[in-house]
């Protein structure tokens, strides 16, 4: 089965805050192709950001394709409060790249 980079695909991948206690990642496709190449190969699971982010099923709080801006967005529980002892990205925006791994098989 061939595969496809996510950054072939993507037009912005990015991570941001949700809240203090959360962080919002946005996987935002070049176009509407692209994205319905995504949506259908299946991988798009909570199953994958917990792995991604090495966090449990439970700790993926929200995954929704947003057919309008051929997005796919998923939020995730912090893994330290935003500006807690110990946080080093208080906006949530260097969070991204274990996104940058993804390789989306193509089904025909």
């Amino acid at each position: 089965m061939k595969k496809v980079k996510i950054t072939e695909l993507a037009e912005v991948i990015r991570s941001k805050n949700s809240g203090p206690y959360e962080l919002t990642l946005d996987i935002i496709f070049k176009n509407r192709k692209f994205f319905k190449l995504a949506r259908h190969s299946g991988i798009f699971r909570k199953e994958l950001y917990a792995r991604l982010y090495n966090i449990s099923v439970e700790q993926v709080l929200d995954l929704v394709e947003f057919e309008q801006a051929n997005a796919i967005k998923a939020t995730i529980v912090r893994p330290v409060v935003s500006g807690g002892q110990g946080e080093t990205d208080v906006y949530g925006a260097q969070q991204h790249a274990p996104l940058l791994s993804i390789e989306v098989p193509i089904v025909t």
